[in-house]
């Protein structure tokens, strides 16, 4: 990793961090649009960067297609997402709760591929799996309380800026082939 991504990864870690101290500090309606604009143009960007990768190099991959995808489903997440700003704040933690549980399943999973196949760094996913899948419980136990959306979106938020913090710190591992 070049001295530029690290310096972007942790510039980038604490703007998520003081967007997530800013939500939790103050939980308005206001903050509540700026989540699920957030959110959405998050996913959008997402979706269209995978779409472009796509026509621009997956296409001509084994497995490619499921880049395309991917990004077509990611899309109309962001898209739900977008139109979820005029529903009850319910739904928006029936959203929240399945994508904690699902990506944290997933993390857990691979994880758990990871450390049976390879000997590498499986502890980070599996802890971010653990993490999700509190998350996802956490927002069924106070599931009536008024400003849940806000306060585990904020503190999936501070996770992931701490793990990004984290792994700008990382040493990075070079490959050398010699012939």
């Amino acid at each position: 990793m070049t001295l530029f991504q690290r310096i972007k990864k942790i510039l980038l870690s604490i703007c998520m961090f003081a967007a997530a101290l800013f939500f939790i500090l103050n939980p308005s309606d206001e903050a509540y649009m700026a989540v699920v604009s957030i959110l959405s143009i998050g996913l959008a960007v997402t979706g269209i960067k995978d779409i472009v990768y796509y026509y621009t190099m997956a296409k001509h991959m084994v497995g490619g297609k499921i880049i395309l995808i991917q990004g077509v489903i990611i899309l109309d997440f962001a898209i739900v997402t977008g139109s979820l700003t005029n529903v009850p704040k319910i739904f928006i933690l029936m959203y929240l709760i399945g994508i904690h549980a699902f990506s944290g399943v997933v993390e857990i999973l691979r994880a758990m591929e990871a450390k049976r196949v390879v000997e590498g760094p499986w502890k980070m996913k599996f802890s971010h799996g653990v993490v999700n899948l509190v998350l996802a419980i956490a927002c069924l136990i106070f599931i009536r309380q008024p400003n849940t959306a806000l306060i585990i979106y904020s503190i999936g938020l501070m996770y992931s800026a701490a793990v990004r913090l984290f792994s700008a710190f990382e040493k990075t591992t070079f490959v050398v082939i010699r012939l």
